[in-house]
């Protein structure tokens, strides 16, 4: 009983040439594309595993085999997408850390009355796993051009690994183990789908850091931003831990710049937000 999985698996194996991934293409060759020995040993799985998930005689692939899998295959990052949800279908919750609960999402009016207080400074408020839950007109202004703001469930640490971050941030290292620090603080339940997603979708970018990066996030520091309309940017955050898994995050300007750049961002006077020190 072939699976839409092995169906999806197969029909990329035969859609890559020797060629493409480095092999000699070799004589008499029955079938077009890479053999199944050839796609397992790119992968580092056996070939009877690799011939059990393409016949459906597996259906439970951990997140790391599915991510050996796409770069073998060197699959686009739509097809990493759909290689991910036909796992998922044909395990129903395999994929998924048991007894999994929903990270807390209702925002207390006590912190909707603070987020307002804040403005017109560039401030958010995030569960834990980052999905973005609220935030003040100065942060939509600052983050809507940057393309954060356009998911129809914001979350910081997918939009970290976009193709599109690595331009916003000088810093993008860092800024990308801040995020996969912070998503590690959580537990299974509220990690692991964020996680197992991300190894498919981008891989060795994420799963690197996900093996490697033990320390806490960074509550406090300068982060630095290239920002497609107001420039280069120096901004100084806060992070305020809230019950309930969320936080809380404030930017400041660090510097008379960047201060007239957000002033600008915000339509405020020049001057109506001040530098830090």
């Amino acid at each position: 009983m072939t699976t839409e999985l092995g169906t999806f698996l197969r029909g990329r194996r035969e859609a890559v040439s020797p060629q493409e991934v480095g092999l000699p293409h070799g004589p008499r060759r029955r079938a077009p594309g890479l053999r199944r020995a050839e796609l397992a040993t790119l992968a580092g799985v056996s070939a009877e595993y690799l011939t059990r998930l393409e016949q459906g005689r597996d259906t439970n692939p951990s997140a790391q085999v599915l991510a050996a899998l796409a770069d073998a295959l060197r699959l686009s990052a739509d097809e990493r997408l759909r290689l991910l949800m036909l796992a998922k279908e044909s395990t129903g919750a395999a994929l998924l850390c048991p007894a999994a609960t929903e990270p807390s999402a209702e925002i207390r009016p006590s912190v909707r009355t603070l987020l307002a207080q804040l403005e017109p400074r560039p401030a958010y408020l995030t569960n834990a796993i980052g999905d973005v839950l609220a935030y003040t007109t100065g942060f939509e202004r600052l983050a809507r051009p940057t393309g954060l703001l356009d998911a129809a469930r914001p979350n910081l640490v997918r939009f970290v690994f976009e193709a599109a971050a690595r331009d916003l941030f000088p810093d993008w290292g860092a800024v990308a183990d801040d995020q996969v620090a912070a998503l590690r603080t959580t537990t299974c339940a509220e990690s692991r789908d964020v996680a197992d997603e991300l190894t498919v979708a981008v891989g060795a970018p994420f799963t690197q850091r996900w093996h490697a990066v033990t320390r806490l996030p960074t509550r406090t520091g300068t982060l630095r931003v290239t920002h497609p309309d107001a420039g280069a940017l120096r901004l100084e955050f806060e992070t305020l831990d809230l019950a309930g898994d969320q936080r809380l995050v404030v930017h400041l300007p660090a510097d008379d710049a960047t201060a007239a750049a957000l002033d600008a961002l915000v339509g405020r006077r020049p001057g109506a937000l001040r530098t830090v020190g």
